[in-house]
């Protein structure tokens, strides 16, 4: 009997003996349960051999009462203590180890064994040792070795109580895939000093590479990752360009296999270091998978492992692990993929299925037609820990042209797809190739917690759909996940919906750490009201914004005049009008408002729906309209303030209107107002504008000539004797179709503290008195000036203020005003007087 079995049989793993008590201590047919050593002596002494056993085995004979009596039951079936002997006679052989007593069967790291170490506390300073007779050894072995693949679904081999429970998994293997570093290193520094020196031997290698190795769990990862790092597919034998190569040896010289050459030569490597190992033959989602394709009476195409560790089968297959094949260009990609080393039975289920049932290792079995029914999944779903909400088929039929899909993470995650027409083949190739013209056919959205994939298949047929993620901290490309087929039997008659190059719609996962708290907008499609849309983002610090707007028949010109941005500290607002029906896209970026060298990135994209009542062209938003409109951080920064209106759009009905706020720093201000170009008007836009400045208060008073849409722009001065910067734009909507007469034009000396309170108007009657109220900080004399010269008196409020002719033919009057002992009189402003015809 070798070692191994010996320790098998007369020890329990430590995880099982740790919870067995006296009464809980139930042997085998043939055994009796024996009072074993006190931990502490079997610490001292750390072989036990035949003598050693012996004694043990004597000294308890002597208290078989007291056995007998503590366990409530006769001796197991009536064996004598002679008999007990004679087991110890049978196991003359054997040679318990120290470390086989007491370690968990199920291997452990080097650093998890302190830990263990630590378990053998005072609580199991005595435990039972199993002795069975050699001939009973012998069978059970023999069983053991041609029984192992017939393990039943999940079942342990081992006898442990603790071994009908729950299987164990990757995880409680090891922690992550770190812990083998140093047996990795190892594998592939050896492997690589081996292929130097032409050393093709199974044997020699299999030693070499598991040198060092501590236990079964390190030897079976060496060997794995050797085969992953050494062997490439065979795509030429595969296609049938050269014969297959299937021998170990064979395999080893020329580096490379098809499956069967990987399982062949796991299973010859583990036997050359005592591990039991297996090969499984079955179906695989891999090359030449055809999607949808029934698999009944189809011959299976695929082998992988299974090898036994800890009393437990696990799963793993080299072939799958070292790369992928890329049969567009015929050729094999190297890519090291840990997801199929002891891959639990749950997951490696999904692309796997074996010929004999038992080697699911599910406690429920599939069927092979349930097989071929599952989603699809990359070993990229798993390791970025993905769950598929809906559907939970992979062949999907639209519902009133609509299909959904729908995938929860845990970790945040960027996602996009691609939806192309069906190909038999899964592993085509080129369907890997995302083509953005398709990402029209759908809208995926991301929200906290999970991803959904509405799809709107633009024709009848079916389709295949792949969806691509990485995780959100990462800049790499995105990786294939899982895989469907849509199957559109009559589509919905909609409108196109426009491409999105950024991914997915709604906030972005970065749009937080871009400073994008939150959104008055889902990720859901808006409906458009009366063909005007308003966005709120919230923000956690000052932000810059530019907007985009795309829509499939809108010219970007148009699609500029469409859009209006507010930037507040704390807010960005975007006014939106639709001039057409259908979708459009609302893409906005972002950056540090104070950055200026940073670029603005990508931090929402909303799907707007107008199929009701459009913005005529008329009422589209004036053109070269700036990107800050309405006061916000900009005009803060430079001290402006209290602004009367404090949104970026105003609407009149008079066609008049008054902006009044604060000029805290007393900068230089210009203003100016424009419209569409094609307008044209007989007075200049100026004359509409007018401008009184007191103290620190500034008014700004507009008198449009017409019914439309205007631009006022405010200017400002920062630094003395620069140029003046742009603070803020307003939209001025006019909906009064009769015109309001112009302002009069006004000259430098109209300066700040100046103030015009009659007439408002720079257009005046023939023929009529005109009453001139005016206040002129410092003047001593203030006369207006026509055919005749008329002087204002200054009254009690210091205003000027006098009755003037405005004469028969006269063009224009003068407001003048001279300051000091000078005579010189200075023109504040002037005003046209209407001609008779």
């Amino acid at each position: 009997m070798s070692a191994k079995v010996a320790i098998q049989k007369f020890s329990f793993p430590f995880s099982c003996a740790a919870r067995l008590s006296q009464q809980d201590a139930v042997t085998q047919k043939g055994c009796i349960q024996t009072k074993a050593l006190a931990l502490h002596d079997l610490q001292e002494n750390p072989i036990i051999s035949e003598p050693n056993l012996v004694a043990v085995v004597g000294g308890l004979v002597n208290d078989e009462n007291r056995v007998q009596e503590s366990h409530k039951s006769p001796p197991m079936g009536g064996m004598a203590a002679s008999q007990v002997l004679d087991c110890a006679e049978a196991s003359q052989s054997a040679v318990v180890s120290r470390r086989g007593v007491f370690e968990k069967l199920t291997v452990e790291n080097e650093d998890q064994r302190p830990a263990a170490k630590r378990q053998l506390s005072s609580e199991s300073a005595a435990r039972t040792i199993t002795v069975v007779k050699k001939s009973a050894v012998r069978k059970e072995a023999e069983e053991t070795r041609h029984l192992k693949p017939k393990t039943h679904l999940g079942q342990r081999v081992s006898s442990c109580p603790l071994a009908a429970g729950k299987r164990k998994c990757r995880k409680d293997l090891f922690s992550n895939s770190e812990v083998f570093h140093r047996v990795d290193s190892h594998a592939i520094r050896a492997g690589a000093e081996l292929k130097e020196k032409c050393v093709y031997d199974v044997k020699t290698i299999a030693q070499s590479i598991t040198q060092g190795a501590r236990n079964e769990l390190e030897k079976v990862r060496a060997i794995w990752v050797w085969l992953c790092h050494n062997i490439e597919y065979d795509v030429s034998g595969y296609l049938g360009h050269s014969e297959k190569l299937s021998s170990p040896e064979e395999v080893i010289a020329t580096g490379r296999g098809v499956c069967c050459g990987y399982s062949n030569l796991c299973i010859e490597m583990c036997r050359e270091v005592g591990i039991d190992c297996q090969e499984v033959p079955g179906h695989s989602k891999g090359i030449g998978y055809r999607q949808g394709q029934s698999l009944k009476n189809v011959k299976s195409d695929h082998l992988w492992n299974a090898v036994l560790l800890g009393e437990q089968w696990f799963l793993l297959d080299a072939c799958w692990g070292a790369g992928r094949v890329d049969m567009e260009q015929e050729t094999f990609v190297k890519r090291f993929d840990d997801f199929y080393f002891l891959t639990d039975p749950e997951e490696f289920i999904d692309s796997h299925f074996p010929d004999e049932e038992k080697w699911q290792l599910l406690d429920v079995p599939i069927t092979l037609e349930e097989f071929g029914r599952r989603v699809f999944k990359t070993s990229t779903f798993f390791t970025m820990g993905l769950r598929l909400i809906q559907p939970h088929l992979s062949h999907i039929v639209t519902d009133d042209g609509e299909a959904n899909v729908c995938l929860g993470f845990s970790r945040p995650a960027t996602f996009t797809y691609e939806i192309t027409q069906h190909q038999d083949l899964l592993h085509c190739g080129a369907s890997e190739q995302r083509e953005s013209s398709n990402s029209s056919y759908g809208l995926l959205t991301v929200s906290h917690r999970s991803m959904k994939l509405q799809l709107l298949p633009p024709a009848s047929g079916v389709y295949d759909v792949k969806v691509f993620a990485r995780p959100e901290s990462v800049t790499t490309p995105l990786f294939w996940v899982c895989s469907f087929t849509v199957e559109c039997p009559t589509p919905r008659a909609m409108e196109e919906i426009p491409e999105n190059p950024f991914l997915s719609w709604g906030l972005q996962p970065i749009a937080g750490s871009l400073g994008v708290s939150g959104s008055s907008q889902g990720s859901e499609v808006a409906e458009v009201e009366e063909g005007v849309f308003e966005l709120a983002l919230k923000t956690s610090r000052p932000l810059m914004v530019l907007c985009e707007l795309v829509h499939p028949e809108l010219e970007a010109a148009v699609a500029k005049r469409c859009l209006a941005t507010q930037i507040q500290p704390n807010v960005l607002t975007c006014h939106v009008l639709c001039p057409l029906r259908g979708f459009y896209r609302l893409t906005v970026f972002v950056r540090d408002h104070e950055k200026t060298e940073l670029k603005f990135q990508n931090a929402a994209n909303f799907l707007l729906h107008c199929k009701g009542k459009v913005v005529s062209p008329e009422e589209l938003f004036p053109p070269n309209l700036g990107s800050v409109c309405g006061p916000g951080t900009r005009t803060t920064e430079a001290g402006l303030s209290k602004f009367s209106h404090t949104t970026a759009l105003l609407s009149t009905q008079q066609g008049k209107c008054n902006i009044t706020f604060h000029n805290q720093r007393d900068l230089e201000l210009h203003t100016v107002l424009s419209r569409e170009e094609n307008k044209t008007a007989a007075i200049p836009l100026s004359r509409h504008l007018f401008c009184t400045y007191t103290d620190t208060k500034v008014t700004v008073s507009v008198s449009l000539p017409d019914a439309g849409v205007y631009r006022l722009a405010l200017y400002a001065k920062i630094t003395p004797g620069g140029d003046f910067n742009p603070m803020c734009d307003f939209v001025l909507r006019n909906s009064c179709d009769q015109p309001c007469p112009p302002f009069p034009s006004v000259y430098s000396a109209w300066r700040k503290g100046c103030v015009l309170f009659e007439p408002r108007v720079g257009l005046l009657e023939p023929l009529s008195w005109v009453r001139f109220r005016v206040r002129v900080p410092g003047a001593q004399r203030v006369s207006v000036v026509g055919e005749t010269r008329t002087d204002l008196k200054l009254n009690k409020s210091r205003v000027w203020e006098a009755e003037v002719f405005s004469g028969n033919g006269l063009q224009q009057l003068k407001l003048a005003a001279a300051s000091g002992e000078s005579s010189d009189m200075d023109v504040l402003m002037t005003f046209d007087i209407k001609q008779v015809d």
